[in-house]
């Protein structure tokens, strides 16, 4: 059944100020993107305790809330519950224009080239993987129908990857997306890749450095620098920029009713020839000069490269910078064949999941568990978002912990000497990127999935070791207000009712108070009944929005907000009802309070109307717990029923004094 996240919806529009605050909203990832009149009108508190909220994350003039994995099906409760105009899917590091540092601009550029075709591109790369591990183990023949058509899946999309950026390119930079294809089919035409490897060559250039070139034909006279463009990533990119300057500046002379077939013409007239001419092999040496500067770096210390990328790599995620690194790897790859920088960061998301793993072993806060486990799920796939705002990054000391094993995770994979051939997936994913095209699985790709093993079990037991700490900080805190509040209905329950001198109360019993089912406290997702602390009871799952009294007495204590109710029965058992967990933030919406302070009351009497639905829509339980605040007054608190209850069926035996043994302690004799 699909899940309703209509009430999740409505509590976010109301905790970012209303419909009225809203100016947008899209979402990318794991994150809805609103863009605010006023920031300062969000509920931030509010909304972190949400649940089905991680987090908030203010950044680039978006207030972001973190949803995980479920975030576009919210988003679409949220269209439909603000009458919201859809903005879609946005990059995961979209910003805005104004405002924007040059660093910002060029990682909103590479990351809205690169984005939208990730998955794509993950997929490919993953089939182009098995397929060449499976014919390194000999499963399939290279010269195989099967292995062709495989072949084909994963590489084609490489090898026409101009045609493919020349797509995202054109959206960045506001060109018509058919003149930029046109653009990226020329590169990959196969005459020009003929050209390029055509055994007449009219004379070399740059000879001895890594501009070699050769010239095999000219255009108009002029000499063509031949280059191979299939799988390259900088020359399309920058083909399609001058496209868009040529383009702009033919629409403003070319008249309106010829300019649909005009400006392109004018424009592929003009930047086809000068990008074989000028821009890719330019783009092409820029390419080179990349592959050869990190080549230099790695060659260094492939060690300490691996170690420094490792401990930084989650920052530079959280910073976008990350998008840097995957356009230098497309490059290498297009310019040797294959890279080794990126490919020190493949492990770096096994110490975030091990430690969350320990988090969620150590935690006694429901709804961090809720956030933990589908991020450790996540996680192991690659996606960390979710494990670093909504589970590490909070608690700080985790998320240091974390990039501590990812550095001994990155050195290890520079010390096997790992390296990506493709882009490939993440996560346990990214394994078939690893696999040579030769080589196929040798031991840097065995090296790679020690690494990723040996990391998760350091960032496990780190955090085990010296995390725990931070781990329930917020929520023992958060814990201690709680149970100083219901402490405090207690404490009210008890000094509205007269002081007795009994050692026991007199033995009593408790009817159902609600239609439902019948629960042990224990099962409350509140640690605050769920313990005992407050006293002896049991819950109840309602499926009728009315409280009833569970016995003859008097209503010592009614909450402003409707949710909680206390009552003294005359045989003098101290009763306190909480309706749902947190419900105390619904500030009384959905709840209707039917008696006063001192009323006295029948078993049966109705005490407060409140609507499930209305509840379950906001994001709240409704399980109502009813605990003995006064336990101790009894020998013992049973519970004599199990299952569905109706209101007025026993459920709690209270267990003390005979009505003889009461009157003889309030009346002593003396002999």
């Amino acid at each position: 059944m699909a899940k309703n996240y209509d009430g999740l919806a409505k509590t976010i529009i109301k905790d970012v100020g209303g419909k009225d605050n809203v100016i947008s909203v899209v979402h990318c990832t794991t994150r809805l993107r609103f863009k605010l009149k006023d920031e300062k009108k969000a509920n931030d508190d509010a909304l972190k305790d949400t649940d089905g909220v991680v987090t908030v994350v203010k950044a680039g003039g978006k207030y972001q809330v973190v949803i995980g994995n479920e975030v576009a099906d919210v988003y679409d409760a949220i269209l439909k519950e603000g009458g919201f105009s859809g903005g879609g899917q946005v990059a995961d590091d979209d910003l805005e224009d104004s405002n924007m540092s040059l660093m910002d601009k060029a990682i909103d550029l590479i990351s809205g080239i690169f984005t939208p075709i990730l998955g794509p591109m993950a997929a490919a790369g993953m089939i182009k993987g098995l397929t060449a591990m499976c014919a390194s183990f000999g499963w399939l023949s290279q010269n195989s129908g099967t292995y062709q058509v495989l072949y084909a899946i994963g590489d084609g999309f490489f090898y026409f990857l101009p045609l493919i950026l020349a797509i995202t390119s054109a959206k960045k930079f506001k060109v018509d997306r058919f003149t930029a294809i046109a653009i990226g089919a020329a590169m990959c035409y196969p005459a020009i890749v003929a050209m390029n490897s055509s055994k007449k060559v009219l004379f070399d250039i740059f000879n001895g450095t890594f501009l070699h070139s050769q010239v095999h034909a000219t255009f108009l006279g002029i000499p063509i620098i031949s280059m191979n463009y299939t799988s390259t990533v900088i020359p399309i990119i920058l083909a399609v920029w001058f496209a868009s300057i040529i383009e702009k500046w033919c629409k403003k002379w070319i008249p309106t009713v010829v300019k649909t077939f005009l400006v392109p013409f004018v424009t592929l007239l003009i930047v086809v020839p000068l990008t074989f001419l000028i821009i890719g092999p330019i783009a092409t040496w820029i390419g080179n000069a990349l592959a050869a500067m990190t080549s230099a770096i790695y060659g260094f210390s492939p060690v300490l490269a691996g170690v420094l990328l490792g401990v930084f790599w989650q920052v530079f995620v959280i910073f976008g910078v990350h998008w840097g690194f995957v356009a230098v790897m497309m490059s290498n790859v297009a310019a040797m064949g294959y890279d080794q920088i990126l490919g020190l960061s493949l492990g770096a998301s096994f110490p975030q999941i091990g430690v969350v793993l320990a988090i969620l072993l150590q935690t006694k806060d429901q709804k961090l568990k809720g956030i933990a486990l589908p991020a450790f799920i996540s996680g192991i796939f690659g996606v960390t978002e979710p494990a670093i705002y909504g589970v590490t990054l909070p608690r700080k000391k985790p998320f240091i912990l974390s990039c501590i094993a990812a550095g001994v995770v990155g050195g290890l994979i520079g010390f096997f000497g790992t390296r990506m051939y493709m882009m490939g997936g993440m996560g346990i994913f990214s394994i078939p990127a690893t696999i040579g095209p030769k080589s196929g699985v040798d031991m840097s790709v065995y090296g790679l999935m020690i690494a990723m093993a040996v990391s998760f079990v350091l960032g496990f037991v780190l955090q085990i070791a010296l995390g725990k700490k931070s781990v329930d900080a917020a929520y023992d805190e958060k814990q201690a207000k709680a149970v100083q509040e219901v402490a405090n209905q207690a404490d009210v329950i008890a000094k509205a009712a007269p002081a007795s001198n009994t050692d026991l109360n007199v033995s009593t019993e408790l009817v159902s108070p609600l239609d439902g089912e019948l629960l042990p406290l224990s099962e409350v997702k509140d640690e605050v009944f769920s313990s005992g602390a407050m006293g002896e009871g049991v819950a109840i799952e309602p499926s009728q929005g009315v409280l009833h009294a569970p016995a003859d007495g008097r209503v010592v204590m009614t909450s402003p907000t409707g949710h909680a109710i206390g009552m003294k029965t005359k045989d003098g058992a101290e009763i306190l009802m909480h309706i749902g967990m947190d419900t105390v933030n619904l500030q009384g919406k959905g709840f209707e309070t039917l008696v006063d302070k001192g009323d006295e009351v029948k078993a049966g009497d109705e005490l407060v109307k409140f609507d499930i639905d209305e509840i379950h829509s906001a994001g709240y339980i409704v399980t109502t717990p009813i605990v003995v605040t006064n336990s101790k007054d009894y020998e013992k608190v049973s519970v004599v029923c199990q299952g569905e209850v109706k209101v007025g069926q026993e459920i709690l035996d209270l267990e003390g004094a005979t009505e003889k043994e009461a009157s003889t302690n309030e009346n002593p004799q003396i002999a």
